[in-house]
């Protein structure tokens, strides 16, 4: 029962990081004014990225999680 969730857990993360990549690329190809993205979605990750950065050691860390979040 707990592998069936964490698979989906797994797919769940997968299709997520799918679609945060296509926003990215749709953002880049038709700029911020595209009529189907919610936002900014360029601006939000450097926003993300900024803070993970100006949170020296932590940040590093988080981003350290992250990466072995989304290649495992």
């Amino acid at each position: 029962m707990l592998d069936n969730v964490i698979g989906w857990v797994k797919k769940l993360t997968e299709v997520g990081v799918g679609i945060i990549a296509l926003a990215v690329v749709v953002q880049i190809i038709f700029g911020n004014q595209a009529a189907f993205l919610p936002g900014d979605v360029i601006a939000r990750l450097t926003e993300i990225i900024t803070a993970l950065g100006s949170a020296n050691l932590v940040g590093l860390i988080a981003a350290g999680l992250l990466y072995k979040i989304f290649t495992k």
